[in-house]
């Protein structure tokens, strides 16, 4: 599905230029927006080798739709020299046709199949389809729905956390042990290390 627009923009990309140079894998609101809030933005990512495709692909993509809000390359590479491309679309009942617009060019650029294509959702690990159907099944198509499925979540995350920071305030004033214990990451562990408590 082609329209002239987009032909416009191959004469820096056309197709295969992308070819083996993008992840087969779709991921959707995993990162926040930047041009407004979740309930209201979608943000789908994907890794491309190199800072140059990415480049381009950014620049393809915002020249390309009129519907993108927003579309960026992340500020640092990822392992294998791979950077990440956002693309910001408003949240409404369209947001599965216009993700598989985007997709369907991409995979002329790349070469690739869409049914080759996994779907990641927010924090969930399971695979999806990359169809119209699937889409609608997992993202929330409206602020409303967004805030229904997840604004709660985010709101006991933030508020269990500060219960425990107020309980270590309050054993501090009262000169009771903290028995808090710090995640076990990387960080930490560098730490403790760092400490001698290792």
């Amino acid at each position: 599905m082609q329209n002239n627009n987009h032909k416009l923009l191959r004469e820096n990309l056309e197709a295969g230029d992308l070819k083996r140079l993008v992840h087969n894998e779709l991921h959707i609101d995993e990162y926040k927006s930047k041009m407004g809030t979740d309930a209201d933005v979608c943000v789908i990512s994907f890794k491309v080798s190199g800072k140059e495709p990415s480049t381009d692909l950014v620049s393809f993509i915002e020249k390309g739709y009129d519907f993108v809000l927003d579309a960026d390359v992340s500020s640092g590479e990822k392992e294998g020299g791979d950077y990440l491309v956002f693309v910001e679309l408003e949240r409404t009942d369209k947001l599965p046709e216009q993700i598989v617009e985007i997709m369907d060019d991409i995979m002329n650029l790349t070469e690739q199949n869409l049914e080759d294509w996994r779907v990641r959702y927010y924090k969930s690990t399971v695979d999806n389809e990359l169809t119209k159907e699937s889409l609608a099944n997992i993202i929330p198509l409206s602020p409303e729905e967004y805030d229904a499925k997840y604004g709660k979540d985010e709101e006991l995350v933030d508020t269990e956390a500060d219960i425990t920071k107020d309980l270590d305030a309050m054993k501090a004033v009262a000169g009771v042990p903290i028995d808090t214990k710090a995640p076990v990451n990387d960080f930490t562990e560098s730490l403790r290390v760092a400490a001698g408590l290792k």
